[in-house]
């Protein structure tokens, strides 16, 4: 990851803050703030499909985020000091989760369409869609995923041995 072309050009990155059975993204967080990037980071709304991406000051901010229902760390509801990242300069990169997915870029996740409506926002944004990179795990490489009309395909996936 930390060696992909999109992420050494990229400025303003987007990533999960993984849970136990996704590929972990603390190191490479780390590696954000040490090459100087600006990191943002998932806030879900419950009971929607909206979903903010905040900035976090650094890798130690991680340890200030309230804990959601889903075991989840992101910034409060309360919290509005933080950048969002579309009321400012956008995204160039976007890491994103998923429970499966399909070489052509098609993409599972947990059914309730967070960043597929963030991604729809991006598109309307003056800097346009971020490139946006799957992480997954081999065994999480499926034949095929199905899609729905208002799913967004990844640009790419990586994962062990591709």
């Amino acid at each position: 990851v930390i060696g992909h072309p999109k992420y050494q050009e990229s400025q303003r990155i987007a990533i999960f803050l993984s849970m136990p059975d996704e590929i972990q993204t603390e190191e490479i967080i780390k590696d954000i703030f040490e090459q100087g990037k600006e990191c943002f980071i998932p806030r879900y709304k419950p009971h929607s499909s909206h979903m903010d991406m905040l900035k976090l000051s650094s890798a130690e901010d991680i340890s200030s985020l309230a804990l959601t229902s889903w075991n989840i760390l992101q910034p409060s509801d309360d919290d509005s000091a933080r950048e969002e990242a579309l009321a400012g300069g956008g995204l160039d990169l976007i890491f994103m989760p998923g429970l499966g997915f399909d070489k052509k870029g098609n993409r599972l996740g947990r059914g309730k369409g967070y960043y597929d409506t963030y991604l729809d926002r991006c598109m309307k944004h003056p800097s346009g869609k971020p490139y946006t990179i799957a992480l997954a795990f081999r065994e999480q490489i499926c034949e095929s995923v199905p899609m729905a009309e208002n799913d967004v395909q990844v640009d790419e996936i990586l994962y062990e041995d591709c």
